[in-house]
């Protein structure tokens, strides 16, 4: 077994989940940081992961202890046998990265291959997952294994990626448990998998192999003879503890039954009844009964007849619920019984008469479930159709899962409600893709299980499920709410905004078809928002003749006039919209209208409609040059976010942006601890995720404020986890990248600079970009200031003064560095540079900290020193801080 944490290494773990420092972990837990870093050490050895950043993932996960399966079924019932197939697995897997188990239903592969990843505890101190595929059907594999690791999907980040991250070098273990029905997907999966995470093993169970290379096959035979009447013997002691029966009798029994567990299993329920020289009577009879020879399907065939056997012997009310149990996919619930079944307290008595005879398996847990295993449940739908029922019971079937998922739906408060769904979940998708056309149930149905995975954060399911329930909706006013709510879901779950203009606008169709002219005026107006706001992920233009068309038709339907006919709300949209619309250019509102838009939008209750008239009037602020004012109006978005719930895809637009434009804003302003804290507060909802795009916005702030081996720390899982997700477009990672270089500097390693300055080089599609970049050129001047290199000063002092352009990020960075290079390269210009950049000073605290101490160097006046010291106080940069008192203390001991 894998070595146990200790209570102060979980304590550790736990604080490491949350992202704290060694130094902020030590005075929590009120040790030293050296006992912190011990502890650390010790939990990466005893979990195999190379980083504290894959330990923060695990506090994260559901497995907090090393080689903890989390999701293995636990069995009321020994296990018998198998001792020398035990030890062929787990030799595979020390050897295979991919190993299948390989053998016919009902041959025990499921139960082996969780005794193994309970034995292989030690091989993988990452732990792993045991994901069940019996009810996954085609497209929910990936959906099926995150669900089991408690892994959800980011905004624009796909389920696949955000497994690959979770599971990312550390040893772990992936079960995946009946794949044949699902074996392209499962193998495609697998694959992914294998070539994103060189620490995984991956374990299945099937009927065939998948045909990934690399696989070990297993063959998983029936029980030889002696394992088999052991088998036997303890089911049947479990079901009657004074059974007795002759060991040949059990012998004979076990080889007929062609030493398949579950048939054996099966017939040993029945010892009670019949005693074993009954039960191999009635199994000839049963054998008898069955066409054709003991050939190549034999073991099917006598497990067959157990099974015809066992159903044949249920009294009629017993095989009534039984065929309708069989319409679920997943495990089930009293209620979801009784919903197919009758009357509840006889559905009850029925169920335990069902688990006595092992036709069911009883599922303890915080609420009790039910369940039939794969074969039986095959079976019961074959005799469900013999019974001509199908039709009747999937419309119960349909009726109880929008009936649950309501319920669910109006639980979202509740903090047990997430289990609840994901143990229904299969269930609820299996009624929606069975369901028969347009009605209020299937419509029910969609728009709920839409909902209910939006808040699971199952994102680009949602957008599937509202997409269908608009198609399903039994009228149009219905329509329009599902394309809404629609839209909001695809704008953080797709990469197109493309997506969310054209949902908008069937929306407004679909209200005007519904009479419903306010409705069809925000959806028009907000189609232009979203057009005029964020124009860069559209794949084809807009003109703007047509969203000036657009908007007309806006404001005809609130009622010809741009308040919106005294409604609050409506009016907001319209003078949003117009705001943005009439700006310079896209993505640029109207300096005159902005303002005008933001007091419309607070005249509502609508935070969301707030958030998006302060966006308006930062980004109007911010194009004027007053980056102050666009972080202060940016902070109050921030403020706004507690009151958005998070549960509602309309609100998710903007609790996005926000993060992302609160953390821009911040370092344009040189509000390092804001820019900080937004960062650290994105990455920590679960709307946007741990990812690659929050990563980024945080290694910035790191390491502006000298926390170099925090943001190089970062940086790393940054790269890594973008690599998994395919490398996507990589542009908006430079300034991450180029400030990593910066901190690599600062600590003096030139092999991660030249390893950093290569991957900014990548980034930006080739070196020379780097020359016009202004974070890139900040970056190299910082570091000339720094090694006190004066040779290029010249150069990239001349670089600094013209890179960048006016909404750059890092313009006032760049000329600050460039105007302290001249003065400390002792360039003749260094005044004139100096003078400048000084207007940078009055919109960014860092440029105005930095230009304080050039000044200082070049007159040495000491009260710019003392106003350097205060403002890197102020941003909390200890390294800036850290040098400008040894530049002081050099410049005093020189003096003296």
């Amino acid at each position: 077994m894998a070595e146990r944490i200790s209570e102060r290494e979980a304590e550790v773990l736990a604080a490491l989940g949350s992202r704290l420092s060694n130094a902020q972990i030590a005075n929590r837990l009120h040790v030293s940081v050296r006992t912190v870093e011990s502890h650390v050490s010790s939990l990466l050895r005893k979990y195999g992961v190379a980083d504290r950043w894959a330990l923060a993932e695990l506090a994260r996960s559901e497995a907090p202890e090393p080689g903890r399966v989390v999701g293995l079924p636990a069995s009321a019932t020994t296990f018998v046998g198998r001792d020398a197939e035990r030890a062929e697995v787990l030799a595979a897997l020390e050897e295979a990265r991919l190993v299948t188990l390989l053998g016919p239903g009902g041959v025990g592969k499921t139960r082996l291959a969780a005794m193994v990843a309970a034995d292989a505890g030690a091989l993988f101190p990452s732990g792993g997952a045991f994901v069940d595929l019996v009810p996954v059907r085609d497209g929910f594999v990936a959906r099926a294994v995150a669900t089991a690791l408690g892994v959800t999907e980011g905004s624009h980040q796909p389920l696949a990626d955000a497994v690959a991250a979770r599971l990312g070098t550390g040893r772990s273990l992936l079960l995946l448990d009946n794949c044949e029905h699902v074996i392209d997907e499962a193998a495609a999966f697998a694959e992914r998998i294998l070539a994103s995470c060189p620490g995984t093993r991956v374990l299945v169970t099937s009927r065939e192999r998948l045909g990934v290379p690399g696989e070990r096959s297993v063959p998983i035979s029936p029980l030889p003879g002696s394992d088999a009447a052991a088998l036997f013997h303890d089911r049947a002691l479990t079901a009657d503890p004074r059974f007795v029966a002759d060991p040949a009798v059990i012998t004979d029994l076990c080889a007929r039954l062609d030493g398949m567990p579950l048939a054996i299993e099966l017939a040993a329920a029945r010892g009670v009844s019949l005693g074993a020289t009954g039960l191999l009577a009635a199994l000839e009879d049963a054998l008898r009964l069955l066409s054709g020879g003991r050939g190549g399907d034999e073991r099917h065939r006598s497990l067959r007849a157990v099974l015809s056997w066992s159903h044949d012997l249920l009294d009629e009310e017993e095989k009534a619920l039984f065929r309708r149990l069989g319409v679920f996919a997943g495990a089930f619930d009293m209620d979801a019984a009784a919903a197919v079944g009758g009357d509840r307290a006889g559905v009850a008595d029925l169920l335990g008469r069902l688990v006595d005879k092992s036709l069911v398996v009883h599922l303890r847990g915080r609420a009790d479930r039910w369940r039939l295993l794969e074969t039986v449940r095959a079976f019961a739908q074959a005799q469900l159709s013999a019974a001509g029922e199908d039709e009747e019971i999937g419309e119960r079937h349909l009726r109880w899962a929008a009936s649950a998922a309501s319920g669910l739906e109006r639980r979202l408060g509740d903090p047990a409600w997430r289990e609840d769904f994901d143990a229904m979940a299969a269930d609820l998708r299996s009624a929606l893709t069975s369901s028969r056309g347009p009605s209020e149930v299937t419509h029910r149905l969609a728009s709920a299980l839409a909902r209910l995975t939006f808040a699971r954060r199952h994102l680009l399911e949602s957008f599937a499920h509202y997409r269908t329930a608009a198609e399903v909706a039994p009228d149009a006013a219905s329509a329009a709410g599902d394309l809404r709510a629609g839209a909001g879901c695809a704008h953080v779950s797709t990469t197109s905004n493309q997506h969310v203009f054209e949902l908008l606008l069937e929306a407004a169709e679909q209200a005007r078809r519904a009479g419903d002219r306010r409705g069809r005026a925000i959806d028009l107006a907000r189609a232009v928002e979203t057009a005029c706001r964020f124009p860069e992920a559209f794949e084809t233009d807009v003109s703007r003749e047509r969203l000036h068309g657009l908007l007309d038709q806006a404001v005809e339907a609130a009622g010809h006039g741009a308040a919106g006919s005294g409604d609050p709300e409506v009016a907001a949209c319209l003078a949003v919209a117009r705001a943005w619309l009439d700006g310079p250019g896209r993505g640029a509102p109207d300096a005159e209208s902005a303002p005008r838009a933001l007091a419309a939008a607070q005249a509502t209750a609508d935070p969301v409609l707030i958030s998006s008239g302060l966006c308006a009037a930062a980004t109007a602020a911010l194009l004027a040059g007053r980056l102050r004012e666009a972080n202060r109006i940016t902070r109050e978005r921030l403020d706004l976010l507690p009151s958005m719930d998070r549960d509602d895809p309309y609100c998710a637009p903007e609790i996005c942006n926000t993060y992302g434009r609160a953390c821009i804003y911040a370092i344009m302003a040189g509000d390092l601890p804001g820019g900080m804290a937004a960062a650290r507060a994105g990455m920590d909802d679960d709307l946007l995720s741990d990812t690659h795009i929050t990563a980024s916005r945080l290694v910035q702030p790191l390491a502006l404020t000298g926390r170099f081996r925090d943001a190089i720390g970062h940086a790393e899982r940054m790269w890594d986890q973008w690599e998994r997700a395919g490398r996507p477009a990589p542009r908006w990672m430079l300034p991450a990248v180029c400030t990593t270089v910066l901190a690599s500097g600062m600590l003096g390693e030139p092999e991660a600079v030249a390893l950093w300055r290569s991957r900014a080089a990548e980034v930006a599609g080739g070196g020379g970009a780097l020359a016009t970049d202004a974070v890139a050129v900040f970056v190299d001047a910082r570091l000339a200031v720094h090694d006190g290199r004066s040779g290029d000063a010249e150069t990239l002092v001349r670089r600094a003064f013209a890179a960048g352009t006016p909404l750059d990020p890092y313009l006032a960075y760049a000329r600050a560095a460039g105007a302290e290079l001249a003065v400390a390269a002792g360039l003749p210009e260094a005044a004139e540079r100096l003078a400048s950049a000084t207007p940078f000073a009055e919109e960014n605290g860092w440029a105005a900290a930095c230009l304080a101490r050039a000044r200082w160097r070049l007159h040495g006046d000491r009260d710019e020193l003392d106003r350097a010291l205060e403002g890197w106080d102020r941003l909390d940069a200890q390294a800036e801080r850290a040098c400008t008192q040894a530049l002081a203390a050099e410049t005093d001991a020189e003096a003296g």
